[in-house]
């Protein structure tokens, strides 16, 4: 199933029913008076949160969410029946937004809420009730009101306590694969994923998801790739964890780290305000002392930068090695969290 985490839709609430104009007709009673029943309320157009959901492929052929109008009045009294209400399921970690002004309107974080986006009309009023000692026979009603109508875009975004950060190819799927069950699509070329992939870790007594977000490359902050995409996952992080490549030919790890920090710094400051763990990846493929020298040369370029640093490790997420060093550093972090 393809990743689809971002939708445009029309989202239409149903028109209240019309009022009836109707009076009273009956043997023996030949002024029976004004009986036109009012309108249903029109259906409200409702998102509730599916925790089996984790994508927005459901609306890649859909582009209205329309509700269904209320019934009009009758005679006797008769009120119009109410329309049913149009309730949309969507995957936790769902963001609504009004696609005009591009205002919050819902974060759709919890289950059993209903999530109030189109609000439908009220019911005209019938003829029954204009009457007054003035107006005996009223013969006029009133027309549904009309339901809220407005654009929307969905945006998923990834809820997770740990974002995988870093280059493409730096070794995350790998990682992620090591440390949990998932099983990311990993291989020999960029962007080998394309989608967030989640994985639960348990370790000690505690657990807690990792998302292993796609690779970020320069420019991400500004759109270059598919990097604005990656970025909003990364936000609903509570910590990151970035994970640095010394085989990379192309760019030493502290021009790794540079660039990394600066798309995060770039697409929001208050990423860097997160608990920050940094991983020196492909450690199987390092002598001891290498080893050392690239955590010197990371304290050093860390020192000298305003973030968090919550442990500087080396590992091998194809080995397994050094893996439970850096996952009981995290398990801490989160204990101390909950405490």
């Amino acid at each position: 199933m393809n990743f689809i985490d971002e939708a445009l839709l029309e989202a239409r609430a149903g028109n209240g029913g019309a009022g009836c104009t109707s009076f009273r007709r009956e043997k023996f009673i030949p002024r029976g008076g004004p009986d036109g029943g009012d309108g249903g309320k029109g259906g409200d157009v409702i998102f509730r949160v599916d925790p089996n959901l984790n994508t927005l492929v459901n609306f890649r052929n859909q582009k209205y969410l329309i509700a269904k109008n209320g019934q009009s009045g009758a005679g006797n009294k008769k009120t119009g029946q109410d329309a049913e209400d149009l309730v949309v399921m969507v995957p936790k970690g769902t963001v609504i937004f009004d696609s005009i002004s591009n205002k919050l309107i819902y974060d759709c974080c919890d289950e059993g809420i209903d999530y109030l986006v189109a609000k439908g009309g009220d019911g005209g009023a019938g003829n029954f009730r204009f009457k007054s000692s003035t107006n005996q026979a009223p013969r006029r009603h009133t027309a549904g009101w009309p339901g809220d109508e407005l654009s929307i875009r969905l945006e998923l975004r990834s809820l997770a306590d740990v974002g995988l950060v870093g280059f493409p190819n730096a070794g995350k799927s790998t990682f992620l694969n090591s440390v949990s069950a998932a099983r990311p699509k990993i291989g020999d070329y960029p962007f080998t994923t394309l989608r967030p992939n989640l994985g639960t870790v348990q370790i000690y007594d505690t657990s807690f998801i990792i998302a292993d977000i796609p690779g970020l490359i320069e420019g991400a902050s500004e759109g270059a790739g598919l990097g604005l995409n990656f970025l909003k996952h990364i936000s609903r992080t509570g910590h990151l964890l970035i994970l640095l490549d010394p085989q990379n030919l192309e760019r030493s790890i502290e021009e790794q780290l540079t660039i990394l920090l600066n798309e995060l710094r770039t697409y929001d400051p208050s990423l860097l305000e997160k608990s920050i763990w940094i991983a020196i990846n492909k450690k199987d493929t390092l002598e001891e002392e290498m080893q050392n020298q690239l955590i010197e040369l990371i304290q050093n370029k860390i020192s000298l930068l305003d973030i968090n640093n919550d442990g500087i490790v080396t590992i091998s997420g194809f080995t397994g090695n050094g893996t439970g060093t850096l996952l009981g550093m995290i398990a801490n972090k989160m204990s101390e969290t909950l405490d």
